[in-house]
């Protein structure tokens, strides 16, 4: 779907960029390192590189010097699961049926056989793995927790897994490796029900003592490690992580996995928790932020990016190592817990110049911080306004390390190879976005089905029509059953519908969105 000369501009860019080698894989004669860290409901005003003044992040700002640092960098939606689908295949999350937030008990929505990002790394040489949280469902429809565990990530392309289900929010709060839980104990087998209670743990209802801060009905049923959490678990003791040591523990599996493989080339998935709820930092970092434990978190995200940083530059490997960091959301305040983010936030403004968050079809929802560095071989401190998608990384990748795409897989990616490295400014000429409606129901939070897409095309933005105003945990969900339509060059808070004075405009915009979800792809 890109305009006939900027597609052949790219493919051009694209193979030029193929042909020279950086100088490290010159020397080395090795294919990079690729390491991906994705942060979790991080905003694009959360850190000082982009422009944050309450508190600092000085290792995402030496990676940004480092690399490239984009203005325009777009999760595909406003909510996790639909993200991390996109990224790991390169197809709009909402050409699929099943892609939003999932529950920690959901069958595998990326199923076996599928091309993927490691799948596709595999095939050309790469150890891969992933380290964190992987939230896009287990098995095929009734986990067995206490068994082996498949299919996982390690059924569509990931050689190494240390993961957990879901949330931090979600049980079971246990982390698995490979396809078995860690520390299990088999005489205390775990069970997870999300609709009704199991077991004779105390919940967040009842036993409101308990809790370290209070949730909302949705967050407060079983209670592990003073905290109520989304769906029910019993069993399972020895197993469950203490959320103040977690990053730490998913660090150390992180540089376990690239000292292991430090002498080929490997692709890791690092998909930290941070600034997801519940926010428990480990106490080193607990006061630092003066924002409470949101800012606290971010300040602990990192610390964690500098360690790994460190340990690439011990190893001897840091020069290989081609590093893109992002979030897989907007940013949020309140998420269903009681932890004064809301009161201590003051001034802070995680979404910088846009409005709302995550959940929101408004550019705070999507437009998240996003960097790549690479020593030698990215553009060191540049600052991009190209307009790029995390649906593009498998087509990007694919170009660096000379694999091809088939036909009819990762079918909205495209090749931005030059722009992530800086070396053009060519991104994409449009960009769809989307979320869902989320409804609250007693102790349970689910979509509504209602499919909310909006459409940026150069400096102009157009929200579908849909449904009444919503918002949801505070932030504006961005719906009108009207189509809207802003222009982000001059009103980056989309605060002037110009939808009544540009007509011709919104019904070509609202084409070309109908065209681009009936066509079913819209990579050339």
């Amino acid at each position: 779907m890109q305009g006939s000369v900027t597609r052949r501009e790219l493919l051009l860019a694209g193979a030029a960029t193929l042909a020279v080698p950086s100088a490290s894989a010159a020397r080395t004669g090795r294919k990079p390192n690729i390491i991906v860290i994705y942060a979790d409901d991080l905003g694009i005003g959360d850190l000082s590189c982009y422009g944050a003044t309450r508190f600092c992040t000085p290792h995402l700002d030496a990676l940004a010097a480092r690399g490239v640092r984009f203005e325009s960098g777009y999760a595909t939606s406003a909510t996790c699961t639909p993200s991390r689908y996109a990224l790991l295949t390169g197809d709009y999350p909402w050409r699929a049926s099943g892609t939003q937030i999932l529950p920690g008990d959901a069958p595998a929505i990326i199923r076996p056989g599928r091309f993927t990002l490691p799948a596709m790394l595999k095939k050309a040489g790469y150890a891969t793995g992933v380290v964190g949280k992987w939230h896009l469902g287990l098995g095929d429809g009734k986990v067995d927790w206490n068994g082996e565990i498949a299919p996982g990530p390690l059924d569509i392309g990931f050689d190494y897994g240390f993961y957990m289900p879901a949330t931090l929010d979600r049980v079971p709060t246990v982390l698995i490796e490979n396809r078995r839980v860690v520390g299990l104990d088999p005489a205390d087998p775990i069970r997870v029900d999300y609709k009704a209670k199991i077991g004779d743990e105390p919940t967040g209802f009842d036993s409101p003592r308990l809790l370290k801060f209070r949730g909302d009905p949705e967050h407060s049923n079983t209670i592990h490690n003073g905290i109520g959490r989304i769906g029910y678990m019993a069993g399972g003791k020895a197993a469950r992580w203490v959320d103040e040591e977690l990053t730490d523990v998913l660090l150390g599996k992180a540089v376990d996995f690239i000292t292991a493989r430090k002498d080929d080339p490997f692709f890791l998935y690092f998909a930290m928790n941070e600034p997801h709820v519940p926010r428990a930092p480990h106490p080193r970092f607990v006061g630092k932020s003066g924002r409470g434990p949101r800012g606290d978190t971010i300040i602990q995200l990192d610390w964690t990016v500098g360690e790994l940083g460190r340990k690439l530059e011990a190893l001897g490997i840091a020069d290989d190592t081609m590093i893109v960091f992002s979030s897989d959301n907007g940013p949020i305040l309140f998420d269903g817990y009681e932890d004064r983010a809301v009161s201590l936030n003051g001034a802070h403004r995680m979404s910088g110049h846009y409005r709302s968050g995550k959940y929101s079809i408004f550019e705070g929802g999507t437009r998240v911080p996003m960097i790549v560095s690479w020593p030698g071989k990215a553009r060191a401190g540049h600052v991009s306004q190209a307009m790029v998608s995390h649906v593009d990384l498998i087509a990007s990748i694919a170009g660096l390390v000379g694999q091809s795409l088939p036909r009819d897989q990762a079918v909205d990616s495209l090749n931005l190879l030059p722009v992530l490295l800086g070396r053009s400014d060519l991104g994409r000429d449009h960009v769809v976005q989307d979320t869902k409606l989320m409804v609250t129901t007693g102790t349970t939070v689910a979509s509504s089905g209602a499919r909310i897409l909006a459409l940026r095309q150069g400096e102009w933005k157009f929200i579908r029509a849909s449904v009444e105003p919503h918002e949801f945990h505070g932030n504006q969900i961005g719906t009108l059953p009207r189509h809207q339509l802003y222009n982000l060059a001059r009103d980056p808070g989309e605060r002037e519908d110009l939808a009544a004075r540009e007509p011709k405009r919104v019904a070509r915009m609202a084409a070309m969105l109908d065209q681009i979800e009936s066509a079913g792809r819209s990579r050339p």
